[in-house]
This record gives C-alpha cells, structure tokens and sequence, in this order.
C-alpha cells in the first residue's frame, strides 16, 4: 500500500518516494518568535508530528527539523515589554522558551535540530555571495536583493496574482530596487523606527531609534531578510534537496516561494520534491492570528481543556482543510476523547479482571478490529487523512463497547490485540496518551469504578451521592464535565 501526498507544487496527488531508501528528511518552517503560540500554529504542529510518526510508523527513518526565526522587526517591537527583555536576542529567547514548553505539554515528538536564523548569518552570507556571482541578486545601498526577473520558474509554487504592494515595505526599500517583485535578501543597517511602530504596542513608549541586532558582512552592517534565513538553515541540516518542506498555508507567497527560488538558483537542484501546506484554522471568518488578537494560546487551551481534547480537535479535520475554531467543537473533542478514554478503561480492566477463557471467540470483534486497521491504514496513506483514521479507531472502540456491554465471558485474545491496537495506531501515530491508566494499575481500576458508580448514581438520580463521587474524582485529579451528551472525565 503506497503512500499519496499532495504536493503544493502540482496541486496533485502523488505517489511518495524518498530521494535516499527508506531515509525521509523534513524541514518544517517554524515560528517567528515574537508571541505566546496559539491554537493555530499548534494545528500545524500536531498534523505534521503525525505525518512524522506515520513514516516512521511506515518504517522510514526521519530527520526533521524546525526553525525558529529569531531576527524579524516584530521581535524588536518588544523590546523592553513585560519581562520578555531588553534586545532583540532576549526576547527572542523567551519566546523560544515558551514554545518549547507548549510543545512539549502536547507531547509532540522533538525535532532532530531547532536551528535558529541568528546561528547562520555565515551560511547565509554565502548564499547570497553566490546568488549574487551568479546574477541572481544585486547589491544597492548596502541591501542586497534577489532579482525575480533572473529566475524563470518564479510563481510556479503558488502561482500568484503578482502585486506591486506586496513587495513594498518602506519607500526607501523601493527606490533601492530594480524591480517591484525584487525581494530583500540583505536589509542595510538596523531596523528603522517606522517599521516597528507597526507593531509596537501603543501603550509602550516607542522606539524612536533604529534597533535590532546587525552583523558584518561584505555589503555593510544589518540583517539577513526573512526568506534567505529558511534556505540557509535548509541546507545546512538536511541538504540541497530534501523530501518534504512542510508549512502553514499563509507561508506559500512570499514566503516559501521566494525560498524556493533563491535555493534553486544558488545550487542548481530541485529545493524540495513535496511541499506541504496545513491549512489555516479559523475563528470569527478570520485567520487566527497573534496580530488580529483573535487567539486562544496553547498552555491556557491545554489548561481548560486537555493535551488529547486538544489533539482529538485538532485532527479531526485533516490537514488540507481549513478548520473552524469553535467552544462547541471543543467540548464535542472533550466528549470524544472521554468515550476513548473509558473504552482503554473498561478494556483494560477487564483483561484483567476476568480469567482468560480461550474458547470464547468474539468473530465480529475480531473482524472489525482488523477491518478498522486496515481503513486506519488506508485513511493516512491517502494524503494523511487523520479525519478518516479517527473513524477508524472509533469502530474499534464502538465494537469493544459492544462486546463488554454482554456477560462478562470475554474474548481475551481480541481484547488484548485492541490494546495493542490502540497503543500501536492511537498512542504512538496520532499522538494520545493513555498514561493516566499507565501510571497506577491499582488506581486505574479504582478510578474507572468511581466514574461508573457515579454515572450509576446520576441515572438513579441520586444526584449527592453523584456529587460526593465527583470530589472524590477531584481529589485523585480528574476534572468532571457533564455534557450534554453525557459526562466527560479528564487529567486536570
């Protein structure tokens, strides 16, 4: 069974083949760092972790790397805000920090290499030296600029609508280049007041100064531009052609499209054979975004709702969708997980509660398990679409639930292979945890008993007797919601 990914490049679906056997190399194009992560940037780091964990799984071994952009006049802007710091540099660093902690909260494998663009300023001098050798780009006044009319495969990425305003950033940038579509490579000198007043909190005082962190190089003093920063870190860790070059939608123009010329035109070599790009998620009919102040941050979202609430949301809408960000869509992940949840529960507990029998044969549990395998399998080597693979666990969790809800005579072979099952496809491709059942045998077994005691209780409507074995659930750290289509129960 082949695996089928769409590549942004021809907008098809294509057979997926690595350039080195069974060898896999990812870069994926990670955060400016100049604000809390949010619900957005987590969607595309939780669907590119499981497309990681799914070629492993396919038994490829993966090198992925994820940069952190740390020189952008958006880091500038707060300097000097709240405790982040006093330079560019330090606040770029509290904000790697903080990323790092979100990241690790949703369990998400770690990459291989974190490169930084302020770590490669010689590789990108380089680079450019060559682009510019090679006619490719041109220096004016101390700024170098990579010259698109010299390139003629431009466009062919994301085919855009070329505008002359979205190419210009200040009127002296203008004036220095040859054409409109001409991108910086080199910025001269620091960053100018005018473009960090754009994003500079109002209620700060300004920065009235040029500011920023600036490096020598054979054109005079400044900084490296954005695009150039992903292509030098590109090629340093992995090589001149890679696998997959992952990303947000909105990095396709300028973004990645510059990236990909000026990569090609310095080493002659196909950048990257797939491009991949997840699909925006969406609040209020807009992008969420740090600058629209439309957010809802990674650690507060994991605080109300869970790391696998979280995940659960998140994936069930496949990557090359847009997705909606609703209160209603949450809770109904918070419902899901929690049937997902308590179907390991019942599972395990009744593995070992009731003596293996090896005449007791469940043949539609057995099949199902294995048609639901099999459909999890088919689902992500269709272009990773984890919206079908979760149906595929459910089946299974939906034909245990049948097959527990008889005599407690159990088929101790198909139940042990649905565990394996889950911890194999649920834990270890889409991401979930299961390690609160993990952590204490004993208390696991206790745990599940107090949750269907309570909900006992509830359909008597004892409703105290309910609410004593709620607080007795809060004091083992597990928060209770009673939804509409019935109680949850999770990790505080």
């Amino acid at each position: 069974m082949s695996l089928f990914i769409t590549n942004s490049l021809t907008g098809e679906k294509e057979e997926f083949k690595s350039i080195v056997p069974n060898s896999v190399s990812i870069y994926f194009c990670g955060l400016t760092v100049s604000d809390f992560p949010h619900l957005g940037h987590a969607r595309a780091w939780v669907h590119v972790d499981v497309m990681r964990r799914w070629l492993e799984h396919l038994g490829f071994s993966v090198t992925y790397i994820e940069n952190f952009t740390d020189i952008n006049e958006k880091i500038v802007a707060r300097i000097g805000e709240a405790d982040f710091g006093e330079s560019e540099s330090e606040v770029a660093t509290y904000f790697i920090n903080k990323t790092l902690e979100d990241m690790n909260s949703l369990g998400l494998k770690s990459a291989h290499v974190y490169p930084k663009a302020s770590e490669h300023i010689p590789e990108i001098i380089d680079i450019i030296s060559s682009l510019i050798s090679s006619n490719h780009a041109y220096e004016s006044n101390g700024s170098v600029y990579f010259d698109v009319s010299s390139f003629d495969s431009y466009g062919v990425l994301s085919k855009p609508n070329l505008d002359e305003k979205s190419f210009l950033d200040t009127p002296e940038e203008a004036s220095d280049k040859k054409h409109p579509y001409d991108f910086a490579l080199w910025k001269a000198g620091q960053v100018p007041p005018e473009s960090i007043s754009k994003y500079r909190d109002p209620n700060l005082p300004p920065i009235d100064i040029p500011s920023g962190d600036v490096w020598d190089s054979p054109w005079g003093t400044g900084r490296p531009g954005w695009h150039i920063e992903c292509s030098a870190m590109s090629m340093t860790h992995l090589s001149n052609n890679i696998d997959i070059h992952a990303g947000g939608q909105d990095l396709m123009f300028p973004h990645h499209e510059n990236e990909k010329a000026q990569s090609e035109a310095s080493t002659g070599e196909c950048f990257a054979n797939f491009w991949v790009h997840i699909r925006l998620l969406e609040t209020q009919g807009e992008k969420m975004s740090s600058s629209s102040k439309n957010y809802f941050s990674v650690s507060n979202s994991i605080s109300e709702f869970g790391v696998n609430s979280i995940k659960m949301f998140l994936i069930s809408t496949s990557y090359s969708r847009h997705q909606t960000y609703s209160e209603a869509a949450l809770h109904e992940a918070v419902e899901r997980w929690g049937r997902l949840e308590r179907t390991y529960f019942r599972t395990t507990n009744a593995l070992k509660k009731s003596p293996p029998d090896s005449t007791i044969i469940d043949e539609l549990l057995r099949k199902s398990i294995e048609s639901s395998v099999q459909n999890f399998q088919t689902a992500l080597n269709d272009d990773f679409n984890t919206r079908e693979a979760l149906v595929a666990i459910f089946d299974i969790a939906n034909s245990l639930n049948q097959h527990l809800g008889g005599p407690e005579k159990y088929d101790h072979f198909a139940l042990d292979l649905a565990i394996k099952i889950l911890d194999d496809l649920a834990r270890n491709v889409l991401g979930f945890s299961f390690d609160l059942i993990n952590s204490n045998e004993l208390f696991s077994e206790d745990l599940t008993s107090l949750m269907e005691a309570r909900e006992v209780e509830r359909s008597k409507g004892n409703y105290e007797k309910a609410d004593e074995i709620r607080k007795k659930l809060d004091l083992l750290g597990i928060a209770v919601e009673d939804t509409e289509n019935g109680p949850t129960y999770r990790r505080k």
